[in-house]
């Protein structure tokens, strides 16, 4: 399977060919679930900026297809089981580290770094038509002197 340890190498003999560093389940070895790896943390004013730093740290780590579900979760006893395990729960600490704590308390739950993804798009990604009608209200009643 990529992402573990290759058998052989092209002279098969296994002494030269390591991981698969192309592989969605290849984590490097300094890879930590509670490294922050956006500039801020998310909160209940910045969702845009956030998710497009860590879209683009995902990608960069060839992670983005584990909260996108493109890579969905394997069933139990198969080889590939315990790698995504491992990948999921490093993502999952990568983006509850990157998120203050009431946030961070309100996914905590979540069973896959899918689930968080999703959560945090249906709660932020959405104009919330309250918040929206106060802003519409401000800018009305804004007036330039001139």
């Amino acid at each position: 399977m990529t992402g573990e340890p290759k058998d052989k190498d092209k002279n098969g003999d296994g002494s030269s060919s390591g991981f698969d560093h192309s592989s969605p389940f290849y984590l490097h070895p300094s890879d930590i679930p509670k490294q922050l790896h956006v500039n801020e943390v998310l909160t209940d004013a910045n969702y845009s900026d956030w998710r497009q730093e860590m879209e683009n740290f995902l990608f960069a780590k060839n992670k983005f297809e584990f909260v996108d579900g493109t890579i969905q979760k394997p069933k139990k006893g198969t080889k590939e089981y315990m790698p995504w395990m491992r990948c999921d729960a490093m993502i999952k600490g990568w983006l509850t580290t990157a998120m203050e704590k009431g946030i961070h308390d309100s996914v905590k739950y979540a069973n896959t770094a899918a689930q968080i993804w999703n959560d945090l798009h249906e709660r932020f990604g959405k104009e919330s038509s309250p918040r929206a009608y106060e802003l519409k209200q401000k800018i009305a009643a804004t007036h330039q002197d001139g």
